[in-house]
C-alpha cells in the first residue's frame, strides 16, 4: 500500500455514557430503567450527519464490583442503541473499563490502566478507527470524562448533570469548556470542525 492509499486520521467525538447519553441511575442494570437524556439522540444524530465518528468511552465499575452482569450490561447497551436508532442516531464504537476503582493486584499495584481519566481506551479507539486524538472532542458530565483532552489534545467539553461536582464545573471553565446540554456541545464541535449544517 502506498502513501496515497493510507487512511488519514480524522477527528472523532468521544462521549461518556451515563449522565451524558442516558440518565444516570447509578449502576444501570435494568432495561426498563433506560432513559435517554433529553436532546441527546438528536445531538448524536447531528454528529452522525456531519460524518464525525461517535465513540463512547465509559467507566462501568458495576461490572467489576459484581453489581451488573455481562448479560445485563449487554441488554442495557442494546436498549440504548434502539432508543438512539429511533431518532436516526447511532454510536460507532463503545469502549468500557469494567474495573472497580480500587482494583489492585496482590502486590498493591493497580490492575487498571483503562479507567478514565486514563487515556488507554482513547488510544485504543484511535488505533482501531484511525482517529486523530489531538483534533477530537471529549464530552461528558464528570471531570474524568473531559480531562483526557488535556493530555491528548483536542477539545474537552463538560456538560453538567445533577451528579456533576461544582468544583469540576469551575475547573472546566478555567481549563476547558462548559456547555449547558449535549446539543450545545455539539454546536461547539460543529463550529470548531467546520462541519455545521
Amino acid at each position: 500500500m502506498n502513501a496515497a492509499d493510507a487512511v488519514q486520521p480524522r477527528p472523532a467525538v468521544f462521549l461518556d455514557r451515563d449522565g451524558t447519553i442516558n440518565m444516570d441511575t447509578h449502576y444501570l442494570r435494568r432495561v426498563g430503567d433506560v432513559r435517554l437524556v433529553p436532546g441527546a439522540a438528536a445531538a448524536i444524530a447531528r454528529l452522525n450527519h456531519a460524518g464525525l465518528p461517535v465513540i463512547v468511552v465509559s467507566n462501568q465499575s458495576g461490572l467489576g464490583r459484581g453489581l451488573i452482569t455481562d448479560a445485563e450490561y449487554a441488554a442495557v447497551q442494546a436498549r440504548i442503541g434502539e432508543l438512539l436508532g429511533e431518532s436516526g442516531a447511532h454510536v460507532d464504537a463503545t469502549y468500557i473499563c469494567p474495573h472497580a476503582p480500587d482494583a489492585a493486584s496482590e502486590g498493591g499495584a493497580s490492575l487498571c490502566d483503562c479507567r478514565k481519566p486514563g487515556t488507554l481506551l482513547f488510544r485504543a479507539a484511535a488505533a482501531d478507527h484511525a482517529i486523530d486524538l489531538a483534533r477530537s472532542t471529549y464530552i461528558g458530565d464528570r471531570w474524568r470524562d473531559v480531562a483526557p483532552a488535556l493530555e491528548l489534545g483536542g477539545l474537552g467539553i463538560l456538560v453538567p448533570s445533577p451528579d456533576t461536582d461544582a468544583r469540576d464545573v469551575e475547573r472546566a471553565r478555567d481549563e476547558l469548556r462548559v456547555a449547558g446540554s449535549l446539543g450545545e456541545a455539539v454546536e461547539l464541535v460543529l463550529g470548531a470542525t467546520g462541519s455545521g449544517t
